[in-house]
């Protein structure tokens, strides 16, 4: 994805001036940040939620089409359980019914809640909710994936619960993902390129990864250290 002299303002205010960047196909870029330097914004541009003042952006031929958005809530549908829940996104682009069924089976069955799949979101934990988002934005046939912050309501033991199972899914089906977080864990061991925004004309900073991070590596104190610096800067 080319993101090309974006420009865009909001209520008055820039948040894109110009703005010029490459993000990797089949990768996960994580994007940080201070609060209103256009993270959620350039997910919800890249979506076409909001109108590019001027500028561009440039789809490679994987990831033109279908897109799935995980947002800092779920958005269930109260009235309808969790099956259903990830089934009605499909009928569109999937006719048979049972095939239909076979794919909601195959997810929730990945994300630990094939056994859950009657109740309703009210009976559900929020970890619960968010790991059914997650089947959901699978099971659609989308080419890529924008994820707004999914992580931010959960507790500790439930987000890593929750990012363990998206990022087993994610490397048995790499789609381009790109996940805006608060977290600069989540940033380095989830990315393969990390983008840090604060300034309208262009990245603050860009990371890319030869491979995911891990906390034990002496690569991430580094790392962590300086997208701190990006952020307080």
């Amino acid at each position: 994805m080319i993101i090309k002299d974006l420009t865009f303002a909001y209520d008055n205010t820039l948040i894109f001036d110009h703005f010029n960047v490459k993000i990797p196909p089949n990768k996960i870029c994580t994007i940080v940040g201070g609060s209103g330097c256009g993270k959620s914004t350039l997910l919800k541009l890249i979506a076409s939620l909001l109108k590019l003042d001027s500028g561009s952006i440039i789809f490679e031929e994987g990831e033109k089409g279908p897109l799935s958005y995980l947002f800092q809530e779920p958005r269930l549908l109260e009235n309808e359980n969790v099956f259903s829940n990830v089934e009605l996104v499909l009928r569109n682009s999937i006719l048979n019914k049972r095939e239909r069924a076979e794919r909601v089976f195959y997810y929730l069955e990945r994300v630990g809640l094939l056994n859950d799949r009657t109740k309703f979101p009210s009976q559900l934990s929020g970890g619960m909710k968010q790991r059914v988002a997650i089947a959901r934005a699978f099971a659609y046939p989308s080419n890529l994936i924008l994820m707004d912050e999914p992580m931010q309501g959960l507790d500790i033991k439930s987000r890593q619960i929750v990012l363990g199972l998206f990022a087993d899914l994610w490397e048995k089906e790499p789609r381009t993902t790109i996940f805006v977080t608060h977290d600069l864990r989540d940033a380095i061991t989830r990315g393969s390129s990390i983008l840090a925004l604060g300034n309208p004309n262009s990245p603050v900073d860009y990371i890319n990864l030869d491979s995911f991070i891990p906390l034990t590596n002496e690569k991430y104190g580094i790392l962590e250290r300086r997208l701190l610096d990006d952020i307080l800067m």
